[in-house]
């Protein structure tokens, strides 16, 4: 009887911390600070408007949302930026699944490769005349100069095009795309660790398990203190 008491208690304490990481999560989501930039939201006509509109995608604030509620309603496709009186670039990580993105029209002084890493899917960029493309010209397949903005079209993959080892990468490692002129490298298959040098499946349940655990029980401590805070008072 004591155990099924203890287990009736503990019910609703986890569930009340599945709510309370998924109520975080969802209110993360809907607050993606790199759409409110700057003020206003995208203008008709601008080259992310139509973009968005063709991609039937969804605009709010800077930002051009992929318009399918099903899957990820907060993934972001195009951003808009231009005409900001932006001087530096602000984290835009969460915009790193955009395939466009206009910062035209800004007095940059300048913008550092590392902004963009991770931005593997961009294909599509308009920056101040003065402001070289990211990664140089080199990571792009086309660039050039038109009505005073500087155009970056198609990244280029800075591994080599057999998806194999590369120089860049130490031994028994593969290299893969991370943004304009970045790359990462990745372990191949059967190996880990260091420089990928340890032989055999990387061991996550030992690893990992003991640090999940404890987080739980951590958690729940801490639910059961301020329960105890909130009674007592």
């Amino acid at each position: 009887m004591k155990m099924k008491a203890g287990h009736s208690q503990l019910e609703p304490v986890v569930l009340i911390l599945i709510f309370n990481l998924c109520f975080n999560a969802s209110y993360h989501l809907t607050e993606l600070q790199v759409c409110k930039l700057c003020s206003g939201a995208v203008i008709n006509g601008t080259t992310v408007a139509e973009f968005c509109s063709v991609s039937a995608g969804r605009i709010d604030g800077r930002c051009c949302f992929r318009n399918d509620n099903t899957t990820d309603p907060e993934h972001i496709i195009g951003l808009d930026l231009s005409n900001c009186s932006l001087t530096h670039l602000e984290d835009l990580h969460e915009a790193s699944t955009a395939l466009m993105i206009d910062l035209s029209h800004n007095p940059f002084v300048n913008i550092s490769d590392t902004a963009f890493q991770g931005f593997v899917e961009l294909n599509y960029m308009i920056l101040p005349e003065d402001i070289v493309c990211p990664g140089g010209n080199t990571s792009w397949s086309k660039v050039e100069v038109k009505d005073g903005n500087r155009i970056c079209e198609g990244q280029k993959n800075v591994c080599n095009q057999t998806g194999q080892l590369s120089m860049n990468c130490p031994e028994n490692s593969l290299c893969a795309p991370y943004g304009p002129g970045s790359f990462e490298c990745s372990c191949a298959d059967n190996y880990h660790g260091y420089k990928c040098l340890r032989e055999g499946k990387f061991p996550a349940l030992q690893v990992f398990g003991p640090l999940g655990a404890s987080t739980v029980v951590i958690s729940l401590l801490l639910w059961v203190t301020q329960r105890r805070k909130a009674k007592s008072l």
